[in-house]
């Protein structure tokens, strides 16, 4: 990952103790060390900057509660990881995910316009060598190249042996190499061959395209024998765009993780992080087979009503969890199991792509998941591991847990000044609340929705609508369930 602490800069035994003991320090020390990568992760795999932002706070209550059952402490950096894969497979689940905001790119310098457009061109070269790749090896290389994790640490996170891990990474990099190799022939000698112009009319390559190049390369006299520099998956990745975290979201998380009137959210959240192996890692996250359409029963009606009866209970008592968890990012999804562009775990590709994810395939018993490469080797490979502990089956009880009451939103407004926007904050206050923006007056527009735990805020975008703007304007931007924040602008 650009810009990443190389090997041996962490110092995970450390802030695993101290983690252990409940220091909040360490927590902090662990926000500041990881939370970028973890968060540029998170957003590769659900293309979403809320989402991401949720999935960033939960893995961190995860870890806090959870980090006692750990026992190597030096894997540290690997366990978060499989903590934060967990949560974003389990957020790709939801239909009701958070959709249609990704994140900006993090700066990146200042760079000429020439080299905007030598990186740019570079980036084109890796969306169309990764495109040829299968999700599960973008996954595996980029957690390899850019996230500097090693085997031992992605067999922990997929659930596999090491060696497993180990065979899938060095396939991913001969697959890597074969197709930057035809990659390379397509971007510098596309005119000196009919079939490679014809294929790369698209730039990127689409994945389709990309594999059809290889097939041609690997069978042309006048596009085989050419040679091509090698180019370090490191290297070759090093280029694409990273997710820039919020600022604000550090104190978000901080206060989630620690705030003692939000103890029975974070033991609900790190209920999501179970079941574990005996090495304390959590055991992959399995989608939810898919219910068979059945056709109704033409007798024993008074049985089926029963049994929806109780459904419809689990279902309510269900979404009312979901709901006091809240916060930003609530919703999960389960997304593309292969995209069909290759993007970065960060910002929008060069294609502006939204599908343009790292997002792993879908787990899968009978076949290795993604692992990746060793930027330090593991000194002792582990084997794989069944879980030791299952998630908890409530028993039944003669009397349901009333549902908390709904809150209320309090909305505080904002002043433009010079500029073109600013940020509307919302509050739920005295419960969980479901959000929108209804509506502006003036010449304001904005839009968003979701849901807030209790005392959670989060922040809405306001923007003028009109060009030229003289004097001191206002407008609002109305909210459901209630509320109308006061806009200045002009």
């Amino acid at each position: 990952m650009s810009a990443a602490p190389g090997p041996g800069q962490y110092d995970d035994s450390r802030l695993a103790d101290a983690l252990r003991a409940g220091d909040v320090i360490a927590l902090t020390e662990v926000y500041d060390t990881y939370a970028p990568f973890l968060y540029d992760y998170c957003h590769g795999l659900l293309r979403d900057r809320v989402e991401a932002a949720g999935a960033l706070r939960n893995t961190m209550i995860m870890a806090r509660e959870h980090v006692g059952g750990l026992t190597e402490p030096e894997r540290l950096r690997g366990w978060l990881y499989a903590l934060a894969r967990k949560e974003c497979m389990r957020r790709r689940e939801s239909p009701n995910r958070h959709t249609g905001q990704e994140a900006p790119e993090a700066d990146d310098g200042d760079l000429t316009p020439e080299q905007l457009a030598r990186r740019d061109e570079r980036r084109a070269l890796a969306h169309s060598a990764l495109a040829a790749l299968s999700g599960r090896q973008r996954e595996a290389i980029d957690l390899a190249a850019r996230h500097e994790l090693d085997a031992v640490d992605l067999a922990g996170l997929f659930g596999i042996p090491p060696d497993e891990a180990e065979q899938l990474l060095e396939e991913t990099h001969e697959d890597l190499g074969i197709a930057l190799h035809a990659a390379l022939i397509a971007q510098n000698h596309w005119e000196d061959c009919p079939s490679v112009s014809a294929l790369t009319e698209s730039w990127p390559l689409a994945p389709q395209a990309a594999r059809s190049l290889i097939r041609h390369v690997d069978s042309c006299p006048t596009c085989g024998g050419r040679e091509t520099p090698p180019l370090p998956a490191d290297r070759l990745l090093a280029v694409l765009p990273i997710a820039a975290i919020p600022g604000d979201l550090r104190l978000d998380v901080l206060t989630a993780a620690t705030a003692a009137d939000r103890a029975d959210n974070r033991h609900a959240i790190a209920a999501y992080a179970e079941p574990f192996t005996a090495r304390g890692w959590p055991v992959p996250y399995k989608p939810a087979p898919a219910r068979a359409r059945e056709r109704p029963e033409k007798r024993g009606g008074g049985r089926m009503f029963a049994a929806l009866a109780g459904g419809a209970a689990a279902i309510a008592l269900a979404l009312v969890a979901m709901t006091a968890i809240g916060g930003a990012g609530a919703g999960e999804n389960s997304g593309s199991a292969d995209p069909d562009v290759p993007g970065t775990s960060g910002a929008p590709s060069a294609g502006g792509d939204p599908s343009d994810s790292l997002g792993p395939e879908p787990e899968n018993p009978g076949s290795p998941t993604a692992p990746a490469t060793s930027a330090s080797p593991s000194k002792s490979p582990t084997p794989s591991e069944s879980p030791t502990t299952e998630s908890p089956t409530p028993t039944p009880s003669s009397s349901r847990p009333e549902p908390p009451p709904p809150g209320s939103l309090s909305v505080s407004g904002c002043s433009m000044g010079v500029s073109s926007s600013c940020t509307v904050r919302i509050t739920a206050v005295g419960g969980p609340v479901s959000w929108r923006v209804t509506g502006t007056s003036g010449a304001l527009s904005a839009s968003g929705s979701g849901q807030l735990a209790a005392g959670e805020s989060t922040g809405v975008r306001v923007s003028r609508t009109n060009g030229l703007c003289l004097g001191q304007r206002r407008g609002s931007v109305s909210f459901s369930p209630g509320g109308s924040a006061s806009v200045s602008y002009c």
